[in-house]
Formats: C-alpha cells, structure tokens, sequence
C-alpha cells in the first residue's frame, strides 16, 4: 500500500536521524506511528488476524492504536530489542525473543507496503564481503583486500600490495576501556605487527591503503543521489574520518557518472531503496569503494550542506517515486 494511510516508525527513542524524519513527515501532516520494539510486549500490545485480504489488526500502546491494515510504509531505524519481565528465567527469555522474533517482526515483514530498508536486505547488506563483490560486479573500483585469520597470510599480502596496509573491523566495535568509551576505526598496520599470534583468534579485513585526497559520503535514496566530500584537518581524521568529526569540513560535490550508475547498480543489486555509501577518492580524481551503510547516517551531511535527503527519504515513505 503506498499513497494513503500511516506511516510505522521503528526507532530507538532517542534517535536524532528519525527525529529528522518524523518532523517532515509531520510538517506535511502525513499520519505517523512512532515506537520502538523494545516496548513489545510489555507497553505494547499487538493484536492480529488473517483473511483473504491479508492481515488485519492492531498494535497498541496506553496512548495509541494504529490499525495495520493502513499502514503505509515502514521506516526501520535501528530499533532495540524486546524487553520483558525481569523475573524471566534466561531460557524463558531466550524462547519470547525468538517468537517475538518470528511473531510480531515477521507480522510486520508480511505488510504488503514499502520499507526503508527492508530488515532482511539490510541485514544481508551488512556483510562487507559481500558488499565488496558486488561493488565490484557493479563497476566500482575496490581496494584489493584480504580477509584472513592466519599472520602468515597477511604478511605476503603486505609484502604484494607493496605499500601501505590496513586493518577495519567488519563492524562497529564500540564498548568501555578503563570507565571510558572506546571504538575500533580503521587504521594503518604496522607490517612487524602482521606476524602477530592474535591475528589467528578471528576473521581480520586488511586493504591496500589508497592515497586520498579526501572521501565522499554519498546518500543514495530511491534512484536519487546525493554526495558531500568530506575535507579532515586532523591526522586520525585522515585514515578514518570517523573518529574525528570536529575536524571536518564538506563540500557538495557530483560523482562521476560511472560511480553514480555502479552505486545504483549495486542497490539494484543487494535489493535496497537506501545507501549511504563511502569512496575515498584520489589527488588524480579516482574513486574508490569503502562500504555501503544500509540504514546509516545522513544528519551530519544535511546539516552542513543543506543536501535535501531528509525529504527524499519522506517522499519515499509517503509514496512518491520508485
């Protein structure tokens, strides 16, 4: 169902990016329902039956209903998980996660309306290898990479890329370190660092360290692009813009049209509306794949450039377009 009816929030609730889009959903006065799954079962009640139509019923909370069968696309943003009794025995526990799992998400997958993004795309999305493949079955220039758990292994593709290596978690490795917090962002590899024991206790991703003039974050929603190079004034900044936002100046820039066609190639591809994709491009002016987020960030990018991908993301969510 796509044109009429509600639009499903599925957030954290304290989540500054869907803050962004539910105040344009709001200002065209197009119907919402905010919540976060981490209020089922115990403040939010679902209530569901099946007909020839489909699905028909409820999900409710003290303060709201919203009918299912009008819900019009689903905005999934980084939700949190289920939350229940504390008396719960852990094996308990573990069996409501997985019904609530299998019940109330697979309830919600079985809508017949458009998400951004679809939990299941996404989350086969997530797996960086298989984002390098197909970045490069779509025409995108790729560092050559290494993924490896033996040192030895990682020594000669040192030793073959001939410069510069790098190591990047294959996801977000965040926790606290000495009562502070502390995450894991990509960096470059000291080669005597390559024989080390540790290596063989996990999967490592290593690449070719490309030289950079700057990087790009480019935002791809629904067939529309929208990119912004990112400039950093610091020497952290510069392997991994990510751990040094305040040094950071941006620019709107346009891809090249090769990129522009790999990128929507590759959402083709991984079957996703939304990107937010990451290149490092060259002092010769080559681009050259990182990785795609496909429900990351893009208040930074609008707050310093003015890009318009909050109201894209809408107009995908009211219906317009693809």
């Amino acid at each position: 169902m796509t044109g009429a009816g509600t639009v499903l929030v599925l957030a954290g609730r304290f989540d500054p990016t869907a803050d962004l889009v539910i105040e344009e959903l709001n200002r065209r006065a197009v119907p919402l329902f905010r919540v976060d799954m981490a209020e089922f079962p115990l403040r939010l009640a679902l209530s569901a039956g099946l007909s020839r139509d489909g699905w028909h019923g409820t999900l409710s909370t003290s303060r709201r209903t919203l009918d299912l069968a009008a819900v019009r696309s689903v905005y999934y943003r980084r939700p949190t998980r289920p939350r229940f009794p504390e008396g719960m025995s852990s094996a308990a526990r573990k069996v409501a996660e997985r019904e609530a799992r299998l019940g109330f998400g697979g309830l919600l997958a079985a809508l017949p309306c458009r998400w951004l993004p679809p939990p299941g795309k996404a989350a086969d999305a997530e797996y960086k290898p298989l984002q390098l493949r197909i970045a490069a079955e779509s025409g995108l220039s790729v560092p050559r990479t290494l993924i490896t758990n033996q040192p030895s292994a990682a020594e000669r593709f040192s030793g073959a890329v001939a410069g510069a290596v790098i190591y990047k978690p294959f996801s977000h490795v965040r926790g606290v370190v000495n009562d502070h917090s502390a995450a894991v962002y990509t960096s470059i590899v000291d080669p005597e660092d390559l024989c080390r024991s540790d290596i063989a206790t996990t999967a490592h991703l290593f690449q070719e360290w490309v030289p950079k003039a700057y990087e790009v974050r480019l935002t791809a929603v629904a067939g529309r692009i929208f990119a912004a190079e990112i400039h950093a004034d610091s020497d952290a900044g510069h392997v991994d813009w990510r751990s040094d936002y305040e040094s950071h100046s941006y620019a709107v820039c346009d891809p090249p049209a090769s990129v522009a066609a790999g990128v929507l190639r590759m959402l083709q591809r991984l079957e996703l509306p939304y990107g937010a994709f990451d290149f490092v491009v060259t002092p010769d002016g080559d681009w050259h794949f990182l990785e795609v987020n496909p429900s990351g960030q893009f208040g930074f990018v609008e707050q310093a450039t003015g890009l318009p991908i909050t109201a894209a993301i809408a107009d995908y969510l009211e219906g317009k377009g693809w």
